[in-house]
């Protein structure tokens, strides 16, 4: 059987997958035959967008949509698709938000709204999926998409820099609870990429890139992609910084 053949029996759910690196990831697992949940929040249409590119390559693919700040909300429908399609196999916990500022001026509503949407959204989608995942004993694949703000720290990201680095310590210790079940946890943290939530980059942010350019979203695919391969099996509790040389 052929690594695309035998990736078909497997579903793997992308977070915000609408757009963006979400879509991209979305897209490179589904041209590798992995049958893809594509999730979206609010834009079903960027959804839709999303599955007829998996599926115009040959992919398959469906759609879910939920807000991943509803933790009751994500688990009902999350169990459903369980309860109708079987146990993921890989989740890319991609769905995350900026409410930028100067720390001083951050209002309590933009604190929670970026801490809920990428920390509590990694718990309200991760959790419901992870012991069915462990029971049907095939192993697995978890990536967190991180950043390098949750590495080195951004100026005006303090709430975005803190779920970022949330997120990465939530994948190590995951990564140590699941080895054993051949469940590997990775995160990725790209640098600056070409999405339609850095289209306001200040030069001296693009003049810190040692590669003097920002990344594209197939770069940062392409590393998870790998992350999905047999080859990457034995690569768990590490974060894959995808920025250019930045840091």
């Amino acid at each position: 059987m052929s690594q695309e053949n035998s990736n078909l029996e497997k579903r793997v759910l992308v977070t915000g997958a609408s757009k963006g690196i979400g879509r991209g990831v979305a897209i490179r697992l589904g041209a590798m035959g992995f049958h893809v949940t594509v999730h979206y929040g609010r834009d079903k249409d960027g959804a839709v967008e999303t599955l007829a590119h998996i599926t115009a390559n040959g992919g398959k693919g469906n759609i879910i949509g939920f807000d991943v700040n509803d933790r009751a909300g994500a688990k009902s429908i999350l169990e459903a698709e369980l309860e109708s399609h079987g146990p993921f196999w890989g989740i890319v916990s991609n769905a995350g938000i900026t409410r930028d500022n100067a720390f001083p001026a951050i209002e309590g509503d933009d604190w929670d709204d970026v801490i809920r949407t990428t920390l509590d959204g990694f718990y309200n989608v991760v959790h419901p999926l992870t012991m069915p995942m462990v029971r049907k004993r095939k192993g697995g694949r978890i990536v967190v998409m991180a950043s390098v703000s949750g590495v080195m720290g951004n100026r005006g990201q303090v709430n975005y820099s803190a779920a970022k680095a949330g997120l990465i310590g939530a994948a190590k210790a995951l990564a140590v609870e699941l080895a054993s079940r051949k469940i590997t946890v990775n995160a990725v943290a790209p640098g600056l990429i070409e999405t339609s939530m850095t289209e306001d980059v200040r030069p001296e942010v693009m003049a810190a890139i040692p590669m003097k350019r920002a990344g594209s979203v197939d770069e940062v695919a392409a590393t998870v992609a790998f992350l999905f391969q047999p080859e990457a099996a034995y690569i768990t509790r590490q974060v894959i910084g995808v920025n250019g040389g930045l840091i």
